[in-house]
């Protein structure tokens, strides 16, 4: 690149400017594994299991921390320069993404726990419209990530101050014992890990302690959209409509900047901070949520005869919560829980459109040859190609289908190995060697990859028959 065309690496901002994308990657993870997973865990095994829960955060801290160092550099998202060194890496993209994450799993448990509050005797209805109130959000503000933010932020301080609450009244001694000893693998009667228990949802829990799937990759759009680094000079995108009508062009390549000094310490600045912003807002309070989340679970429901699985068992928990402190506590919870998971959806629905939208862009640009794409178009697509088959599904009353949700928690551990391996390796290939991870970072980096893939290959070898079974059966 010519040296008159570069641009300087901006400075960095305060911490207290830059906090905002991790809360989007919070929010993801509370649709996922701290509302459900680990709760239901919590309730049939106790809290011995705590220490999954803050390993499997801690690992989703540093392979964030990977994915958002390429898109400071870069001023790009990952997925910009993973088809610059494998042509058919958007494809892969585009399929795992919307295979993952299409069935409208998250609202449908979101508009069950709305429903039993209102007292509706068939959420699919409350579902469609909420489904479409998303599309509505998404299209409409002038700029979609600044909205986001706003929503996501609010959503989450409010909802986890909430369970501290809940956490706090119902707490007991016990409980804390419990939870002192789940940090350190000990047990009900077990070490670590519980006999009889399901591998498939273990590793479902222990993966989706954070986003989860191709979502963790979304991170680099967000630091590109805030402006971190040189995602300073990116195009940011825009609402549905804008000035009357959607933006032309969107250029996806970053900028490059000259190596100097002043470049350099730059670059450190903004690596200092945004570790700190995720470590704060991403780490620190979501294994808090999830903490309390699980001493909930633990106080209301361990022990108890039916600890149902899936939303009926938030249904059970919220009962046993409003017996132990009135009446009100129960329809409370199922509340907060509902707009957590809907705002659940709505990040999914906009990462997921932002993430195959980019992949399809870039592929246009491989065969067009153009530099300049309508990203705004093609993302608008996507957010609505992803609503309107959630309505079809929930229309034709197939919505929670269970074998469909194992395969897209199968595709979703697959999608995770598949890309800790293409990140590290884009990092390595792509980056100046100053800019590159460490030593340390890259031995955790391989730690968690040959954990993952172990991990993964036991619970597809443990569950294959009954997945190959469910499947020769729908067929």
């Amino acid at each position: 690149m010519n040296e008159a065309s570069k641009k300087e690496f901006p400075r960095p901002l305060s911490l207290k400017k830059i906090i905002g994308p991790s809360f989007i990657m919070l929010a993801f993870g509370l649709g996922s594994g701290e509302l459900i997973l680990w709760p239901y865990l919590t309730a049939n095994y106790g809290l011995g299991l705590v220490w999954g829960a803050l390993i499997g955060i801690t690992f989703q801290y540093f392979i964030d921390m990977e994915i958002e160092r390429y898109a400071l550099v870069k001023g790009e998202s990952v997925f910009v320069g993973l088809a610059g060194l494998f042509k058919k890496a958007p494809y892969w993209f585009i399929l795992s993404t919307f295979l993952g994450w299409a069935l409208p799993g998250i609202i449908a448990a979101g508009s069950k726990a709305l429903a039993a509050v209102f007292g509706f005797s068939n959420f699919k209805w409350l579902a469609i419209c909420l489904l479409l109130v998303i599309g509505l959000i998404l299209s409409l503000n002038r700029t979609v990530y600044s909205l986001m933010e706003k929503i996501t932020k609010w959503v989450i301080l409010i909802g986890v101050a909430f369970i501290l609450v809940m956490a706090i009244l119902s707490l007991n001694f016990e409980a804390v014992k419990a939870l002192g000893q789940g940090l350190v693998g000990i047990g009900a009667g077990f070490n670590f890990i519980p006999s009889g228990i399901s591998l498939a949802v273990l590793l479902g829990a222990f993966a989706y302690a954070g986003a989860g799937g191709n979502l963790n990759l979304a991170q680099s759009i967000y630091i590109k959209e805030k402006g971190f680094g040189m995602g300073a000079y990116a195009h940011k995108m825009s609402g549905l409509f804008k000035n009357g009508k959607i933006d032309e062009s969107f250029k996806l390549t970053g900028e490059d900047f000259e190596l100097n000094a002043a470049n350099i310490k730059n670059f450190n600045g903004w690596w200092r901070r945004i570790n700190t912003e995720h470590a704060l807002v991403f780490w620190l309070l979501g294994f808090t949520a999830m903490a309390l989340l699980m001493l909930l679970s633990y106080s209301t429901t361990f022990g108890k005869a039916d600890n149902s699985s899936g939303v009926n068992f938030l249904l059970y928990q919220a009962k046993n919560l409003s017996t132990m402190l009135g009446v009100w506590a129960g329809p409370a919870l199922l509340f907060v829980v509902g707009i957590l998971l809907t705002q659940t959806q709505l990040g999914v629905i906009d990462s997921t459109s932002r993430i195959m939208a980019e992949n399809a862009a870039l592929k246009k640009i491989q065969l067009s040859g153009k530099k300049d794409v309508n990203l705004s178009k093609i993302y608008y697509f996507f957010v609505w190609a992803q609503i309107l088959f959630g309505v079809l599904m929930f229309l034709f009353n197939f919505y929670e289908p269970v074998t469909l949700i194992v395969i897209g928690a199968v595709i979703n551990a697959v999608a995770m190995i598949v890309h800790i391996a293409l990140v590290s390796y884009l990092n390595h290939r792509a980056l100046p060697k100053i800019f590159r991870p460490v030593l340390w970072r890259k031995i955790v980096m391989a730690i968690i990859f040959i954990l993952f893939l172990g991990f993964g290959v036991v619970t597809l070898w443990a569950n294959f028959n009954t997945l190959w079974t469910n499947l020769i059966a729908k067929i």
